[in-house]
C-alpha cells in the first residue's frame, strides 16, 4: 500500500499562498478591465456632449404667471355635443403666459392637454413632428388645444407686439405642466 503524498506545512502554505496569489491576480485583472471599460465609457460620453448631443431648449423673453391651481379628485365622463372625454383625478393649472417680440417657449411638451386662448398678439406654433416646419399662427380671440402626452412643439412671437395667452393645463396630480425637450431638428430657427 502506498502512503499518501506528504506535504510539509511549509509546502502547503506555499501552495495556498500561490493559489491565493493567482486568485488575487485574476481579481486585479478583472478590476483593471472593468476600470478600463468605465474610463472608455466616460471618455466617449464626455466627447459626445460637445459633438451635438441634444439638450433641452429653454424659452426666451417669456414669463408665465400662475393664476390658479386646483386638484380635481373624481372621475368623470363628459358627453356633450362638442366634447367627449374621460377625466381622471388631475391638477388644473391656469397660467397667463407673456412672450415679448422675438421670444419663444423653447421646445417642450406637456403631460396632459393644454387649452390655450390668445388674448393679444400673434402666437405661432410649430410641431416637432412636422418635417416641413409649417407655422400655425393664432391671433386674438382664437384658441387651440395641445393634446399633450408627448406632443413636442415650440411657440414663437414672430411679431412686433407682446403676445399674451391664457392657458389651462390638465395634468396628472403633482406633475409640472411643462416638460422641456431637445430640439427635434426639423426647423431652421
Amino acid at each position: 500500500m502506498r502512503a499518501p503524498p506528504r506535504h510539509t506545512p511549509r509546502q502547503g502554505r506555499k501552495g495556498m499562498l500561490l493559489a491565493a496569489s493567482a486568485h488575487q491576480e485574476k481579481v486585479v485583472a478583472m478590476r483593471s478591465r472593468t476600470t478600463r471599460r468605465l474610463a472608455i465609457a466616460v471618455a466617449i460620453a464626455a466627447l459626445a456632449v460637445p459633438a451635438g448631443v441634444a439638450v433641452a431648449t429653454p424659452g426666451e423673453k417669456i414669463t408665465a404667471t400662475q393664476l390658479g391651481k386646483g386638484t380635481f379628485s373624481e372621475r368623470v365622463k363628459i358627453r356633450t355635443p362638442n366634447i367627449k372625454a374621460k377625466i381622471k383625478p388631475s391638477d388644473f393649472i391656469v397660467q397667463e403666459v407673456v412672450i415679448e417680440p422675438g421670444g419663444h417657449t423653447g421646445w417642450h411638451s406637456h403631460p396632459g392637454p393644454a387649452l390655450v386662448t390668445i388674448q393679444e398678439g400673434t402666437f405661432t406654433l410649430y410641431d416637432g413632428d412636422d418635417r416641413k416646419c409649417r407655422p400655425h399662427p393664432y391671433g386674438p380671440g382664437q384658441a387651440f388645444v395641445d393634446k399633450g402626452g408627448g406632443h413636442v412643439h415650440i411657440g414663437r412671437n414672430e411679431g412686433t407686439v407682446t403676445v399674451k395667452l391664457l392657458v389651462t393645463f390638465i395634468v396628472p396630480v403633482g406633475a409640472a405642466p411643462r416638460i422641456d425637450v431637445p430640439d427635434p431638428g426639423n426647423c431652421d430657427f
